[in-house]
């Protein structure tokens, strides 16, 4: 018989309509029906109230004794808690009526029910599949700390990057504003199951607009979290492997936006008179190809006048290499000009202001400057980001018959393939050997 929704009536409206036979009568069922507690049935706890690990476990253990109802459909039924639904739900288990007498229908009810209870009273829930233990128990709010501690120890060892980070807790933010406005939000790490991922992931790109990119970004990330479920013993399998990447080949083409001629030289006109400091800071990201983040930790001692070279230590690096980039005489004669070398060895570049100072600041400084002022007072697009500063770079060395792997070099690229993407089509040539090639064909 089919399971059903409603709430459960009082105990002492329960039937046992077998309790007048012989054979049950004293028999180990009617002990536990005079033993039944009230039923009881408690809210949901808010959202924003928190529980211990061992509270939340035993606010899933909730159930009642299994009884058994004669009739023409013999079935035992118990209730049990049901996180998705929020309460106690009815579970209804039919009795088979092939058996040759009504004692022995008894007999196997009786053996049955008893079962039952020895496994709700060691935890057993049946609206939870059997192969998630005690941890399925574990409440969404407690995974969400657990793995914020995780990514914050991360961070401090050195493992993931602080931009790594905030960027994991940013993709957790958005699927937690996303559960909240759910009818049936995940409440416990069980309820973490591919079903339920797949509807994040259509909201992501049917609904929310996000791009086909940051949809397949998030399935990566979903990936990488539902691994770590996994050795958390919190997930059983990996649900998100199921969801599919849509990008394909498409994933190798970033939207790249080369910011005109004509607009560069109103920047560094509008840097000159409104803070020369961030001018350095887009000379650096220009001719340099040095990115944000990296910017963000050079130092002067890593700054070398006489070899005109910007050393980026591994452990800033976005590759986790080190590497030496050069250092144009137009970037060198702007540093000279505002006095940065006058500083410490041991001071940042780019500090409060940007300029030389003990303090660290993050890239964030740059991209809040241009969104708030440059971007503001110049009227650019909302395409032309800071970072269009290192793409426009490539590619104008590009232009200028740089061969490629200065180019790469300059950029540190992991492989040509990667500079070439940069080659604007307008600038690709025929080759005269291949066009002036005579065949005997």
């Amino acid at each position: 018989m089919s399971d059903r929704h409603s709430n459960p009536p009082s105990a002492t409206e329960q039937r046992l309509t077998c309790k007048d036979s012989a054979d049950y009568a004293g028999s180990w069922v009617n002990r536990c029906v005079s033993n039944v507690s009230p039923f009881f049935r408690h809210p949901l706890v808010p959202k924003e109230k928190k529980m211990s690990q061992n509270s939340a476990i035993a606010y899933v253990k909730q159930f009642t004794l299994p009884t058994l109802t004669q009739g023409k459909t013999w079935s035992i039924s118990f209730y049990a808690f049901d996180p998705v639904v929020g309460a106690l739900r009815r579970k209804r288990i039919r009795v088979s009526p092939k058996f040759q007498s009504r004692a022995a229908r008894i007999r196997y009810a009786r053996d049955v029910m008893e079962r039952l209870s020895i496994e709700l009273q060691q935890g057993w829930n049946p609206w939870i599949e059997a192969s998630a233990g005690s941890v399925a128990f574990t409440t969404w709010e407690q995974v969400c700390d657990l793995y914020r501690s995780f990514l914050s120890r991360m961070k401090a060892e050195g493992v993931l990057r602080e931009k790594t980070v905030n960027d994991y807790l940013s993709r957790l933010a958005t699927f937690n504003s996303w559960n909240a406005s759910q009818r049936q939000p995940v409440f416990y790490a069980y309820q973490f199951n591919r079903r339920f991922l797949g509807r994040f992931v259509d909201w992501l790109w049917l609904d929310a607009g996000r791009s086909v990119r940051t949809r397949d970004n998030y399935v990566t990330w979903l990936r990488a979290f539902c691994s770590w479920l996994q050795t958390k013993d919190l997930l059983p399998d990996n649900p998100a492997t199921a969801i599919p990447m849509l990008g394909g080949k498409v994933k190798s083409n970033k939207n790249r936006t080369i910011i005109p001629p004509e607009a560069m030289s109103r920047l560094r006109d509008w840097c000159r008179t409104h803070n020369p400091h961030f001018l350095l800071a887009c000379y650096v990201l220009y001719y340099c190809l040095i990115r944000p983040n990296e910017m963000s930790f050079i130092r002067l001692s890593h700054v070398s006048v006489s070899r005109g070279t910007v050393f980026i230590p591994a452990d800033s690096s976005k590759n986790r290499r080190d590497g030496t980039v050069t250092l144009p005489d137009r970037v060198l004669k702007l540093m000279v000009e505002l006095d940065v070398f006058s500083h410490p060895d041991q001071d940042y570049l780019f500090s409060d202001g940007f300029r030389p100072g003990a303090a660290h600041r993050t890239s964030k400084q740059f991209t809040d400057f241009w969104n708030h002022h440059v971007r503001k007072d110049l009227r650019f697009p909302h395409e032309w980001k800071f970072y269009s500063l290192k793409d426009t770079g490539i590619t104008d060395l590009i232009r200028s018959n740089t061969d490629l792997l200065s180019v790469r070099n300059q950029a540190r690229h992991h492989s040509l393939l990667m500079t070439d993407i940069y080659t604007p089509h307008d600038i690709e040539q025929a080759n005269d050997i291949i066009r002036h090639r005579e065949g005997d064909f």
